[in-house]
C-alpha cells in the first residue's frame, strides 16, 4: 500500500501545483493548401522587358502543389491548474521550418531529343515565435497514465529579417515567394501524460491550420498563378514538466 500512494505521487507532484512550468521539444512538418487562380496554367514574361517582343519567364503550368518539409521548435510551458481535469496551457516556442511549392510546367521540346519535364521547386524559410494558448482537457489518472485532449488558438510571427527577403535585385525567375510576418491559427490536438518519479512526460500530437490567406501577393511568375495560401502544421512535440 505504501508503494502504490508513493507512486501516485510520481511526476514531483506537479500534478498538485496550481501553477507550474517545464520545457517542449517539437518536430514540425509544414505544407500549404494552395488555392489557383482561374488563369495560372498561362506563361508568365518579364513585364520589364521590350513590350513589342517580351521575354517568357515559365512555360504553361502543369501543376502547383505543396510537399510536407520538417521543421524543429524549442519552447517552454506554462501550466494554470483550472480543475482537476482542466487546464490552461501557454507553451510559446521558436519554430525553424521551410516550406515548400513545386511548379510542373509542361513539357517542352529539349535541345537534343525527346522532350524535358520542367520543374521548379520554391522554399519559404520562416523562423517563427508561436504564441499559443490553450485548454487541456483530461482523463482521470490510472496509475502513471492519463490521455487528454487539446484546443485552442495560436498567434505565430516571422522574424526572419526583411534584408533576407529583400529579392529587388534578382531577375523573375529567381525572385521568392513571401508569406505574411503574422499568422493567426486554430489548433487541436491529443496527447498522453506520463509519470516518472520527479517529472512528466506529455507525448503530443497536434494539427494547426491558418485562419487567413498568408501569401503576400506580388507580380512575378510564382506568386501570381497562386490566388490564395493557407498554412497546415502537423507537430509532434515532447512536454517535460
Amino acid at each position: 500500500m505504501g508503494t502504490a500512494n508513493a507512486q501516485q505521487n510520481w511526476g514531483g507532484g506537479v500534478d498538485d501545483e496550481q501553477l507550474h512550468f517545464g520545457f517542449t521539444f517539437q518536430y514540425v512538418s509544414s505544407e500549404y493548401k494552395i488555392f489557383k487562380r482561374p488563369d495560372w496554367r498561362v506563361p508568365r514574361y518579364d513585364p520589364i522587358s521590350n513590350p513589342a517582343s517580351p521575354t517568357m519567364v515559365t512555360d504553361s503550368l502543369f501543376s502547383i502543389s505543396s510537399p510536407s518539409s520538417p521543421g524543429f521548435g524549442l519552447g517552454f510551458v506554462t501550466d494554470y491548474k483550472l480543475g482537476n481535469n482542466a487546464n490552461l496551457r501557454f507553451t510559446p516556442a521558436l519554430v525553424f521550418t521551410d516550406r515548400l511549392i513545386d511548379y510542373n510546367y509542361a513539357p517542352s521540346a529539349g535541345p537534343e531529343s525527346g522532350t524535358t519535364e520542367n520543374f521548379t521547386q520554391k522554399k519559404v524559410q520562416a523562423t517563427m515565435i508561436d504564441f499559443p494558448l490553450g485548454i487541456k482537457l483530461k482523463s482521470d489518472r490510472r496509475k502513471n497514465f492519463r490521455a487528454y485532449m487539446l484546443a485552442g488558438a495560436k498567434y505565430s510571427l516571422d522574424i526572419v529579417s526583411k534584408k533576407k527577403l529583400d529579392d529587388s535585385s534578382l531577375s523573375m525567375s529567381e525572385r521568392l515567394v513571401k508569406n505574411t510576418r503574422s499568422i493567426l491559427w486554430y489548433e487541436a490536438g491529443i496527447g498522453f501524460d506520463l509519470y516518472f518519479e520527479f517529472f512528466k512526460l506529455s507525448p503530443e500530437l497536434k494539427l494547426s491550420n491558418s485562419f487567413r490567406n498568408v501569401l503576400k501577393p506580388e507580380g512575378h511568375p510564382y506568386s501570381a498563378p497562386i490566388d490564395k495560401l493557407f498554412l497546415r502544421n502537423l507537430q509532434f512535440s515532447l512536454y517535460f514538466e
